[in-house]
């Protein structure tokens, strides 16, 4: 798709290589996951195989709401289903963590209609055979699991897998840019207030629904700064 936005990278806010257990102390899981490194790389599996085994593997780290969240991704075996949580928050603008909130544990409805806000997209969806038939990419945002955009998942399914690709993510006071590869796959921004308030700083997470089996390398977030809006009608040249 063709961008409205144009964006540049600023300064890096932090980095991690996820290739060693030291690199894994930034993390927090919810539900039952094995995290473990294995040629440089964090592998993300489920401890049990049966369909509710999922989890929520956080980062610790709040983030700002003008970032660059780029990360090196592979899936290893399906189906399953991955998932980038970002600007998460309590309701009342509660940390994510705040002892005050239910226990969490990777049930998908405890994110998508409970006392969490957060915007989740799901950028490689292999779980249900429909899925499989049709690959897209979906933005949500939550509390109220509202579908905010869709598109096109070019990431082939397992068995064509031979690389890793990259995966960029920018949230920019409400509008979100996906792309992979350096392909924008969508594009929005959050002018609809029934849904609630423009989400801000929050947190960031990968999920996984059972049994996928990923890895995932170079998470880097940066400063977002915004170059460009087209106006309607202009091309590239």
């Amino acid at each position: 798709m063709e961008p409205e936005y144009l964006f540049k990278i600023g300064k890096p806010l932090y980095k991690n290589e996820l290739k060693t257990e030291n690199d894994l102390k930034d993390f927090v899981s919810e539900g039952t996951v094995i995290a473990s490194i294995k040629n440089d790389e964090l592998l993300l599996e489920h401890e049990q195989k049966p369909d509710d085994a999922h989890f929520v593997y956080w980062n610790k780290n709040q983030f700002s709401d003008n970032i660059v969240i780029e990360w090196n991704f592979r899936p290893l075996a399906e189906p399953g289903l991955c998932m980038l949580f970002f600007a998460a928050s309590g309701k009342g603008q509660k940390d994510l963590f705040d002892a005050s909130l239910p226990v969490r544990t990777g049930e998908y409805p405890e994110y998508h209609s409970g006392e969490i806000n957060a915007l989740h997209l799901s950028y490689f969806r292999r779980k249900w055979s429909e899925e499989r038939r049709f690959h897209t990419c979906n933005l949500r945002k939550s509390a109220g699991f509202h579908l905010v955009a869709q598109g096109a998942d070019p990431i082939p399914s397992v068995a064509d897998v031979n690389q890793n690709y990259q995966m960029k993510l920018i949230y920019f006071k409400g509008i979100a840019q996906f792309s992979i590869n350096d392909l924008v796959v969508l594009e929005w921004k959050d002018t609809d207030s029934s849904m609630g308030p423009v989400l801000q700083e929050g947190k960031i997470g990968f999920r996984q629904m059972a049994p996928m089996k990923a890895a995932y390398s170079q998470l880097i977030i940066s400063e977002a700064h915004l170059i460009h809006k087209k106006n309607r009608g202009e091309q590239n040249e």
